[in-house]
């Protein structure tokens, strides 16, 4: 059972409330707000729902008003648009909207699990499932809409779901754990969603569509045909024009099939019925609002319904126009409505402007598939024409439609969605270039010729939040906005679907840039250069000295120093990533090399607070044998570390000296040991389950190929660390798509997933490739990684260099998989070289007197260890001295000879 979020014994996050106080309250000098504030009730609390509050707090309404929120629920508003990522590994939590205490900030009191099941709009009151009676003053209705499931025999039994909410996900998860094949009904934008779930849990799956294409009411045939092709490429089977007639059982009541009114029949043990949402009235029908003839609870420009007192917002609401919006950004445009509405009658606020209709484009990704439709996409303007450009094989379709005066209407984009952010804000207008250039796929022609900055001022770059060019503009130059952030905090673009973000930047870029305010775009104060470009440069010129590329191609005010903190270890991992092709040790502590180290490579070990070291070895896959787990423990009991068994499989041993490291190191190599680069902007580890050999679910051999790719890659060096994942089966126990490149199991191969992060921004990867063979994932493998060593930016992720690089996932992949720029046999012989010379650096520097020279806590006493590093016991073993930690700053240890000279 939900907590009872009202009666004081729960705060937000389950703390204890204040009693006599509502939960989410704050509590007010001179105790609780008086009660005689005017009170308003939303019921619903979803995103729409969600956003109407937020627009109260910001006009002050919470101040004036007493505001309670009755939610249907187990859990408060959720971002429902990134539902399916729930699959991917976003959690309930990563999901959820608003910022953590913003109700109980605000004094807004919250009832979960407690859903309205009446109104007495003559006693203005709301009567909830748990007996709760409460008066209002004014009621809001965010109800949403639920799904429709077709009357079909069958619909009933066990197996049948539908896909609307967290908890649906949950069962479907669960049930998926014992099927084996699945299928959608519908092939709507929820419906590919659904399919792409399925399909993640590792179900064969099938999506059933009455219509004759997938998103009929989003894309026209000739996008449907394109996006049916790369759905079933992508291992979907796709069933169109035909209506699911009954869902066939079994004697225990669990589904066994679907028989389709073109008189096939598939063999299913799992449905999920994805057919479209209905408007949730029945509310407003029970007490007397006035409802569409086909649904939705009708109100005005205001938002308000036929009793002054109640008004409905979102999926729930019937607009003045005739049409019930099933999309974010007019539902939030609705709440802005009715929550300005209800500022002006609560305070002195001027009153609102109507709500008249709303923006229905819509970006999305499907199966890993770009979708994008905006304004007029099917063409019924009279006179209008279409504009076309398909490329069949690479799965690309983009239409424009063009009004006979030239100006704009709205377009189909399949594929390649990259132009949407520019293409959409100039529906209406003429734009500055033919149509014939503008259908162009991205990187061919107009749209990234043309720009966002030839947009005009009133065009609107957030759908969501319904922000303008000019808004956006004026955050730079009337409210001193410096970067992208403080343009999202000031204007809320960019913080609904994310889709305007490329185009955002771009504008505060520019903007920023004709204010005379410099947009430096080069890598540091020594260097005019992107580490793209700095990459180039020491490949193409063979340069092995940083004196030289800073003499050379630094800024001039640069030349003849000695860098900095930024570039010096950029240009130590570029020239280490190149070592084997252009003729220099890869050793990183060798010769000016060591110099421009950055402080945990030039002890190959990880500084930790305390000043000591950790000691990580590798072990690949995480297999390892009982001999070298006894020499790990004898390790750490004589030197006296800490011991941690890591996520990624490997153990670290914490609270190493410097002076001690080569000794401990001595006995890891001894035994087999390598480093493991934990401390190196390198590949760090590559995780596996334990696959075919041992688990029951497992189709191929994790460990084995988890091992061979750990071995392959180990100490390249990078722009950034590298983490990878191979998982036996799609129940991905690895977490493979949480990683930079990961590899899950088929059973005709291995699937190959890029882009992946884990980390304070967390990003699911991207499917780059299907059912290859060892050979063929190893050499994608090689091409990626070089191609993104090649082209990142310094200490840019690979999650973070997907999304920037212009293309993005499709371009990677052209460049990759298809070879487009003719550098494959290049890229592959840039990872030849570097498997061929790997070198073990603390083998390597075991072996040389000199290098074990500079492992010591001070330069002019070798011997003599560090006073400061010391350590109090907890749980047998030891931590840091906090005690020692709070005194005053020490000063850095630093090498002698440190000049990069």
């Amino acid at each position: 059972m939900a907590p009872d979020l009202t009666t004081g014994a729960y705060g937000e996050n389950g703390t204890a409330a204040a009693p006599g106080y509502p939960a989410h309250a704050p509590a007010r000098a001179g105790g609780p707000p008086p009660d005689d504030r005017p009170s308003v009730v939303l019921v619903g609390h979803g995103m729409v729902g969600q956003r109407f509050l937020e627009v109260l707090a910001e006009r002050g309404v919470t101040e004036r008003a007493r505001v309670t929120v009755f939610c249907e629920e187990p859990r408060a508003a959720y971002d429902r648009v990134q539902l399916t990522s729930y699959f991917s590994g976003r959690t309930a939590e990563e999901l959820a909207l608003g910022e953590p205490g913003f109700l109980r900030l605000h004094g807004i009191e919250l009832h979960l699990g407690d859903p309205v099941v009446a109104v007495d709009r003559a006693a203005r009151t709301v009567t909830s499932r748990a007996g709760r009676t409460l008066g209002y003053d004014t009621l809001v209705l965010a109800t949403g809409s639920y799904p429709f499931v077709p009357p079909v025999p069958g619909k009933d039994a066990e197996g049948c779901f539908v896909y609307r909410t967290i908890e649906d996900l949950l069962a479907i998860e669960a049930y998926a754990a014992g099927a084996r094949t699945g299928a959608v009904v519908g092939g709507g934008l929820l419906g590919l969603e659904a399919a792409g779930a399925l399909k993640g849990l590792g179900l064969e799956t099938h999506v059933v569509e009455f219509a004759p294409r997938l998103m009929p009411v989003q894309v026209d045939e000739g996008g449907g045909a394109a996006l049916r092709r790369t759905v079933e490429g992508l291992g979907v089977a796709v069933h169109t024009g035909a209506a699911t007639q009954e869902i066939t059982a079994g004697p225990d009541g669990a589904v066994t099939g679907m028989a389709l009114s073109d008189g096939s029949e598939l063999a299913v043990d799992l449905v999920v019925f994805s057919a479209g949402v209905r408007p949730r009235d029945q509310l407003a029908r029970d007490c007397g609002l006035t409802v569409g003839e086909r649904g939705g609870i009708a109100v005005d420009a205001s938002c308000r319904t036929s009793d002054p007192a109640v008004y409905a917002i979102g999926e729930c609401a019937l607009a003045a126009d005739g049409t019930v919006y099933g999309l974010v950004a007019p539902g939030y445009e609705m709440a802005g409505t009715a929550a300005c509405a209800i500022d002006a009658a609560t305070g002195d606020a001027a009153p609102p402007g109507g709500f008249t209709g709303a923006d229905t484009s819509t970006k999305l990704k499907l199966l890993g598939v770009d979708v994008a439709s905006f304004g007029d996409a099917h063409g019924t303007a009279e006179g209008c024409l279409d504009v076309v450009y398909a490329d069949s094989r690479s799965g690309v379709y983009r239409k424009l439609v063009v009004g006979s005066d030239g100006a704009l209407l709205g377009g189909v984009l399949v594929g390649d969605a990259e132009a949407y952010g520019t293409l959409r804000p100039l529906v209406g207008t003429v734009p500055p270039l033919p149509p014939e250039q503008l259908v162009l796929p991205a990187g061919a022609g107009a749209p990234a010729a043309l720009g966002p900055s030839a947009l005009p001022d009133e065009a609107v770059i957030c759908s969501c939040h319904n922000v303008t060019k000019g808004t956006i503009r004026g955050a730079v130059t009337g409210h001193g906005c410096g970067t992208v952030p403080e343009v999202k905090k000031c204007t809320k673009a960019g913080t609904g679907c994310g889709s305007c973000v490329k185009v955002l930047t771009t504008l505060v870029n520019d903007e920023l840039t004709a204010q005379g305010i410099g947009v430096d775009r080069g890598l540091c104060g020594c260097f005019a250069h992107t580490r793209a470009e700095l990459y180039e440069i020491v490949r193409v010129r063979r340069l092995t000295s940083f004196a030289r590329l800073l003499d050379e191609h630094g800024r001039e005010a640069a030349r003849g120093g000695e860098g900095c903190e930024i570039c010096k270890p950029v240009a130590a991992s570029v020239i280490a990533s190149l070592a084997p092709s252009i003729g220099v040790d890869g050793y990183v502590l060798a010769g000016e090399q060591a110099a421009l180290q950055d402080t945990n490579d030039h002890f190959l070990a990880n500084l930790q607070r305390n000043g000591s070291y950790s000691v990580v070895p590798r072990v690949p896959g995480g297999e390892i044998t009982p001999d070298k787990l006894i020499v790990i423990g004898e390790v750490a009991r004589d030197f006296g570390l800490y011991t941690k068994i890591t996520g990624g499989q490997r153990i670290d041993l914490f609270g190493a000296r410097v002076d001690q490291l080569p000794a401990i190191w001595a006995r890891l190599v001894d035994a087999g040991f390598e480093s493991g680069h934990a401390y190196g902007k390198a590949l760090r580890t590559v995780k596996s389950c334990v696959g075919q050999t041992w688990c029951r679910y497992g189709v191929q051999d994790s460990v084995r190929m988890a091992i061979d790719l750990e071995l392959r890659y180990r100490g390249l060096r990078a722009p950034h660390k590298l983490k990878s994942g191979v998982s036996g089966c799609a129940r991905e126990c690895a977490e493979a798509r949480g990683k930079d490149f990961g590899v899950i199991a088929t059973a005709s191969g291995w699937n190959l997933y890029v882009g992946g992060n884990g980390g304070a921004d967390p990003r699911h990867a991207d499917l780059l490739a299907q059912d290859l063979s060892d050979a063929e994932l190893v050499r994608l493998i090689d091409r990626f990684l070089m191609f993104y060593i090649r082209t990142a930016d310094r200490l840019e992720r690979t999650s973070a260099w997907l999304e920037r690089i212009e293309g993005g996932l499709e371009h990677v992949r052209d460049v990759v998989v298809r070879d487009s720029l003719g550098i494959c046999e290049e890229l592959e012989r840039l990872m030849a070289d570097h498997v061929a010379g790997y070198r073990d650096e603390w083998g390597a520097t075991l072996a040389d007197p000199e290098r074990l020279a500079r492992f010591a806590s001070f330069v002019n006493a070798p011997d003599t260890p560090d006073p400061t590093v010391r350590f109090v016991p907890e749980r047998d073993q030891v931590k840091p001295d906090l005690e020692i930690l709070a005194g005053p700053v020490l000063p850095v240890r630093t090498l002698e000879g440190s000049s990069t000279r």
